[in-house]
């Protein structure tokens, strides 16, 4: 097998689980965060006739980005773990 061969085949090869879960944790955090201290979701509601919801908004995004940022650290752990010879 040639290397060009090698290479393609590993460029399609599955994400691992840390890796998928990693990437999600970073994303989740980042677009929550933007929810969360720009007035990103309040000018949308209120374009879109939804301001009566934006009360209810801190309710979700606190424990959702506290979510995400907790997937993150995991995720990181994991790989951290993984990584460690035993």
């Amino acid at each position: 097998m040639t290397d060009d061969h090698a290479n393609t085949a590993n460029a399609h090869a599955p994400m691992p689980p840390d890796h998928r879960l990693l990437k999600t944790g970073i994303i989740g955090s980042v677009l929550l965060a933007l929810c969360c201290f720009t007035p990103v979701l309040v000018v949308l509601f209120g374009v879109v006739g939804l301001s009566a919801l934006l009360g209810w908004l801190d309710y979700v995004l606190l424990p959702a980005l506290g979510f995400f940022v907790g997937l993150t650290v995991y995720a990181l752990w994991r790989r951290q773990r993984r990584a460690k010879p035993l």
